[in-house]
């Protein structure tokens, strides 16, 4: 089968879409098939993998966002994508991906499929002011969603997102997985990380592993952190990512008096190394709402170590409370209480973290297997001329719309790529 994937996130940039690409295309090409990525274009990039990545122009999003925003519609790009002659296009972001999905799609004629990983209203309320644009912006998204003919979404949680917002159609759960495995860390990794920065045995450790940005809930952390070093309980705190939050999330840090007990490690790529991170933690903190379904959730159960999360939020789907993991509200005072009972009974942590392995651990060979099971059916249907129709043009309303997403991202003119 030749696929093309396509999303706005890939190496250089790390985060759980460009991973989850990463490994689509991976297993993909392993398993006999074809994909081609299509991705935004960053500046001295090499791309060294076993399967074709086709980039095409950017323009930079602003520092807060933290990645380029792709300009898909060159004569180039489309001319290669359509001479690849794909059998079914799968795109992983609601905008200017999705776009060159239908756009490619009135060329070649095969099915689009949407997986819907992140809630891009949060983004939207953070860089677009005007409620009413927000609103306008939204309505073109959902009818970009509503053109495809396949829709995902990574749990009920994300599911329901899109409903909140207008989607009407019919969707797909079809969670992703993870590719760092349940066996041991390599004990000499371990070891190295422990010297580098003097980890000690009796200090518990916490770890948060994602984008430097405040709406990951990187305030919750510092200020339950806070409480503890306010009762003299021992501890240390790891914050694996950038974003453009980072220098504001440090001197908080400061301002709280525990930046020495706190650690910034920039992005980690090597994922061996970031496995020794997770398996070193006694838990993992993402008081976040904005995630849907977070691979490192994932990534961290898989290492047995169980997260502090937000309670009824969409990265706690298949979390217990006190069984598999811990949940909270979205307070700083109860992720201090959490914090401290944590520090205070690490045994019976180590048991919640290992059930966490036993029911949240999936394996990126058994949730590809099952996506790649329902390409072939929505490829049956395609054949059969079953598949409904969701062919819409694309208006001029859409193209502006994604063209003042990008412009309020970006505080000032950036040189484009």
């Amino acid at each position: 089968m030749k696929t093309v994937l396509l999303n706005d996130s890939f190496p250089p940039v790390i985060d759980g879409v460009s991973n989850t690409i990463l490994n689509y295309a991976d297993y993909l090409q392993k398993h006999g098939d074809t994909p081609l990525v299509a991705v935004p274009r960053y500046p001295d990039v090499v791309d060294d993998y076993p399967f074709e990545v086709l980039r095409y122009p950017s323009m930079y999003a602003g520092k807060k966002v933290g990645y380029r925003a792709g300009r898909p519609f060159t004569r180039k790009a489309m001319n290669r994508l359509s001479q690849f002659s794909p059998e079914l296009i799968h795109t992983h972001c609601p905008v200017a991906s999705t776009l060159l999905a239908r756009e490619l799609r009135e060329i070649v004629h095969v099915p689009i499929i949407l997986t819907y990983h992140t809630k891009f209203d949060y983004d939207l309320a953070r860089f677009v002011r005007s409620k009413a644009l927000q609103h306008i912006m939204v309505q073109e998204i959902i009818r970009n969603v509503s053109a495809c003919d396949d829709i995902w979404v990574v749990n009920e949680g994300a599911g329901k997102n899109l409903k909140e917002l207008g989607f009407e159609g019919e969707y797909t759960v079809m969670p992703n997985g993870v590719d760092i495995d349940p066996s041991p860390c390599a004990p000499e990794i371990l070891d190295k990380l422990n010297d580098e920065y003097a980890l000690k045995a009796e200090e518990p450790l916490f770890l948060f592993v994602g984008r430097m940005l405040w709406y990951k809930g990187q305030r919750y952390i510092l200020e339950g952190l806070a409480r503890l070093k306010a009762k003299e309980i021992p501890f240390r705190m790891a914050f694996v990512g950038d974003g453009g939050d980072l220098e504001n999330i440090r001197k908080e840090a400061e301002n709280l008096g525990i930046l020495d007990r706190c650690i910034f490690t920039g992005t980690i790529l090597d994922r061996e190394r970031l496995k020794a991170w997770y398996s070193r933690a006694d838990a993992f903190l993402l008081p976040s709402v904005f995630d849907n379904n977070p691979l490192v959730v994932k990534e961290a159960a898989s290492c047995s170590t169980p997260s502090v999360l937000v309670r009824d939020s969409s990265s706690a789907d298949g979390v217990t409370h006190m069984e598999n993991g811990f949940l909270i509200s979205e307070s700083s005072e109860e992720m201090g209480v959490q914090l401290e009972w944590i520090c205070r009974n690490l045994p019976k942590t180590k048991e919640i973290g290992e059930k966490a392995s036993q029911t949240l651990y999936v394996s990126w060979d058994d949730s590809i297997a099952r996506a790649r099971k329902r390409y072939e059916e929505i490829l049956t249907l395609h054949r059969t001329g079953e598949l409904p129709p969701h062919r819409t043009p694309i208006d001029n309303g859409i193209i502006r719309m994604v063209s003042g997403f990008y412009k309020a991202f970006a505080k000032k003119p950036a040189p484009q790529e």
